[in-house]
C-alpha cells in the first residue's frame, strides 16, 4: 500500500539538544569571529561511543544552568576510563566543554527563554489537584498494572497486555479517578493561561491545542512514571532503541473534537518509546492507525499489509510502541477525545544505520538480499552440473 503523503516528525517546539533528539551535530560549531575556548582538562580524551551500563551517574539534580540534569546523567556514562573515579566538578567541567562545544549557540537561547517561562509559571500556578504532583501509584494505575510491575517479567507483563501487531502493546493501565483529577488539572492551567494572558506552549509541531505538562509542575511526577513504570516495560520490549535506558520525557495533553485538533497526520515521534493514553471524554472516531517501524532512510516507503492495524481508544487503557512507528490519527467525529502522550527518551543515543533489527523496511530489503543470493547459488549449481535436475 503506498502512502498518502510522506511521514512527518512530530517534533516538539522546544529545542533539547542538536538536532532535536538529543544528538549532537557530528562537527563542533563556533560563530564566526568567536575564538576557540581553550581546552579544558581532560579535553583530549574521547568519549566513549556506547553507554557503560554498570555505571551509576552521580546526581546533578542541584546542577544550575543551560542543560538539564538528565543530560549530565547520561553523558557521564560516556566518559573515558580515567575520568570515572574525578571528582564531580571534574566532570562536570569536563562534559559542559563537550556540550558547548556541540551545541549552538542559538539553540542555547532557545532552551534558556523556554526555562525562564517555565520559572515564571511555575512561581505563580497554584494547583488545582496538589497530589498529582508527586508519585501515588495505588491513586494512579490499577491493581493489575500495578502486579505485573513489581514481578517485573516478561510473563507477568504480557499477562496483562494484548499484542495485536508486533511491537504495539495495548492494557488497562491508569484509574477513572486519575484520568479525572488530570483532566480538571489540565482544564484548570489552561484557564489560568488565558486569565493571565500568557503563550501557551503547544505540545510539538503538529498539535495546534494540548499542554506540555512539564510547564506546570508534574515533571519531577512523570519522570518517576517513566523509570519506575515504562522503563521496566520497555527494557522488555524495546531493547534495540535503549528502552532499558530511557533518561528523559516529554510529557504533554492532547485534545481532538470540535473546535479543537480533528486528526493528525501520519508521522513518527521524537521518542525512543512512546506511552499514549486516553484519558476521556465522551467521543467517537480518533482511531490511531500504525502503518510500520521504519528507519530515517525508509520513512516513507510503502506498508506492507501485514503492517496495517486502527486501535480504539478507550479511557484508562494505553498503547505502547516505538517512535519510529508510523502512525497518525483519524478525525474525531463527535464528542472530545483527550489524550496523554509521554515520550520517553535517551538524551545520549546513536540509531544504528545500516539496516537497523527494528526497521520493518531494512527487515524486507535483507531477506530479499538472501532469497536472492541464494537463488544466484542455485543458479550456478545448476550451470555447473550441467543443468541437471536435482
Amino acid at each position: 500500500m503506498a502512502l498518502d503523503g510522506p511521514a512527518e516528525r512530530r517534533d516538539e517546539v522546544q529545542v533539547a539538544m542538536g538536532n532535536g533528539n538529543g544528538v549532537a551535530p557530528s562537527q563542533p560549531s563556533r560563530p564566526a569571529g568567536r575564538p576557540a575556548a581553550t581546552a579544558a582538562p581532560y579535553a583530549d580524551r574521547r568519549l566513549r561511543l556506547n553507554p557503560n551500563a554498570e555505571l551509576k551517574p552521580q546526581d546533578y539534580s542541584d546542577v544550575r544552568g543551560e542543560y538539564a540534569p538528565a543530560v549530565y546523567s547520561a553523558l557521564e556514562r560516556h566518559l573515558p576510563p580515567s575520568l570515572l573515579d574525578a571528582d564531580r566538578d571534574v566532570k562536570l567541567h569536563f562534559m559542559r566543554d563537550i556540550l558547548a562545544r556541540y551545541w549552538p549557540q542559538g539553540e542555547r537561547n532557545k532552551v534558556q527563554r523556554h526555562r525562564e517561562y517555565r520559572q515564571r509559571i511555575l512561581h505563580l500556578y497554584k494547583p488545582l489537584h496538589e497530589e498529582l504532583y508527586n508519585m501515588h501509584p495505588s491513586v494512579f494505575f490499577l491493581p493489575t498494572f500495578l502486579e505485573a510491575v513489581r514481578s517485573n517479567t516478561e510473563e507477568s507483563f504480557r499477562s496483562i497486555m494484548t499484542e495485536p501487531i508486533p511491537g504495539v502493546y495495548s492494557f488497562a493501565m491508569l484509574q477513572p479517578t486519575f484520568c479525572e483529577m488530570l483532566l480538571e488539572e489540565v482544564e484548570n492551567f489552561e484557564k489560568w493561561v488565558h486569565a493571565m494572558k500568557f503563550k501557551i506552549m503547544r505540545p510539538n509541531t503538529m498539535n495546534k491545542y494540548g499542554a506540555v505538562l512539564d510547564d506546570f509542575g508534574l515533571e519531577a511526577m512523570l519522570n518517576q512514571f517513566m523509570e519506575q513504570f515504562i522503563a521496566p516495560i520497555s527494557k522488555v520490549f524495546y531493547p534495540e532503541v535503549g528502552g532499558g535506558t530511557l533518561d528523559s520525557h516529554h510529557a504533554f495533553i492532547v485534545e481532538y473534537g470540535k473546535d479543537r485538533d480533528l486528526e493528525l497526520g501520519f508521522h513518527v515521534d521524537d521518542s525512543e518509546v512512546t506511552l499514549n493514553v486516553c484519558l476521556g471524554k465522551q467521543f467517537s472516531g480518533g482511531e490511531l492507525y500504525f502503518r510500520g517501524i521504519r528507519c530515517e532512510n525508509h520513512v516513507n516507503s510503502e506498508t506492507q499489509h501485514e503492517e496495517m492495524y486502527d486501535y480504539t481508544h478507550i479511557p484508562g487503557r494505553a498503547v505502547l510502541h516505538r517512535g519510529r512507528h508510523r502512525h497518525g490519527a483519524r478525525a474525531t467525529s463527535s464528542g472530545l477525545r483527550i489524550n496523554l502522550l509521554l515520550w520517553c527518551r535517551r538524551e545520549m543515543k546513536k540509531y544504528q544505520k545500516d539496516f537497523p533489527s527494528w526497521c520493518g523496511e531494512c527487515q524486507r530489503e535483507k531477506r530479499e538480499r538472501q532469497s536472492q543470493c541464494v537463488k544466484a547459488t542455485k543458479m550456478a549449481f545448476l550451470r555447473g552440473s550441467g543443468g541437471a535436475t536435482i
